[in-house]
């Protein structure tokens, strides 16, 4: 059961590793995207259809309908990564071995839809995958197995989930045979150490001056791709929208949070709370991404602007 690009990625492992044992895969529904609202098929279903496995899209999987595809089946486990969707009781009870979770995450640390983000945002030094035996809870089950890496300064959203999903495919096809001859006794996740990892919306990019500029830096980069972070650049008639797309933090005193205090060919240095964020590619509000250098050649004086709204 998944949706996104990371199931996408441990489905073609588990396939590639068990051939013949994914009696199906579950996906939710097609969604319509993008300006023209075209249908866009999910990554798990392409993949599932890429290899003949057959496909369920049911909108809910508590209905009974879905409920009763999957006892129809009859699995002896359920691998979940990146449903969406949180998962009954009488689901999770439907297969033998139960349902195995794989979460972008060192649990109990960044539970919920987004850990990968938030890791990064929040500065934490190492993150990882935990396979998970799913219970009602939202991510609270006992644990499997883990594997850990480092959060680099290169690292971005985009980066750290490409790296995660490789990982838990892998973490998930090494410990099944131990799981499964029962040589692997699931644990129970430590009572502290808790976080909660909610879901990104798009107001989440846009960066508050008035914060530490290490903390925006690391913002923009968890941001990264979706939903990226942006300001607004004070333009004639109205104020328009400034992506940030690579920028880096630097020493500096004075100047109004919001405000370029420099510019030049090495960026744009934006005063913050504390310290700067030298700003090295932008895209101004209907325009491409560009290098400072040459945004600036098509702007007039902006050494004084405030950015904002703060």
């Amino acid at each position: 059961m998944g949706t996104a690009d990371l199931a996408a990625t441990v489905l073609a492992r588990l396939a590639d590793v068990f051939p013949g044992c994914v009696a199906g895969v579950v996906s939710q529904p097609d969604r319509p995207k993008g300006r023209d609202l075209q249908l866009e098929i999910t990554p798990v279903k392409i993949e599932a259809q890429r290899r003949g496995l057959p496909v369920w899209q049911p909108e809910r999987a508590r209905s009974p309908e879905a409920l009763a595809q999957l006892r129809d089946l009859a699995p002896d486990l359920i691998v979940v990564a990146a449903y969406g969707q949180l998962l009954p009781p009488a689901l999770l009870e439907i297969p033998r071995y139960g349902c195995l979770n794989v979460h972008t995450s060192l649990l109990p640390r960044w539970r919920g839809a987004a850990p990968i983000q938030w890791a990064i945002a929040a500065g934490d030094a190492v993150t990882g995958v935990t396979l998970m035996r799913m219970e009602a809870g939202l991510d609270t089950g006992p644990i499997v197995a883990t594997c850990r890496t480092a959060i680099t300064d290169e690292d971005t959203g985009q980066t750290l989930h490409d790296r995660l999903a490789g990982m838990g495919a892998e973490l998930l096809v090494a410990s099944l045979p131990e799981f499964l001859a029962g040589r692997l006794p699931p644990k129970p996740q430590p009572e502290t150490g808790v976080t909660l990892a909610r879901k990104i919306v798009k107001d989440d990019g846009r960066l508050d001056w008035g914060l530490d500029a290490r903390e925006l830096w690391r913002r923009l980069r968890a941001f990264t791709p979706w939903p990226g972070a942006f300001t607004f650049f004070p333009t004639t008639p109205r104020a328009r929208l400034l992506k940030i797309h690579t920028a880096v933090p630097v020493e500096l005193s004075g100047g109004r949070a919001g405000e370029i205090v420099r510019a030049d060919r090495e960026g744009l240095v934006v005063a913050c709370g504390r310290g700067g964020l030298r700003l090295l590619e932008v895209q101004l509000e209907g325009g491409r991404r560009l290098p400072v250098a040459q945004f600036l050649a098509g702007q007039r004086e902006v050494v004084g602007l405030i950015l904002g709204p703060v």
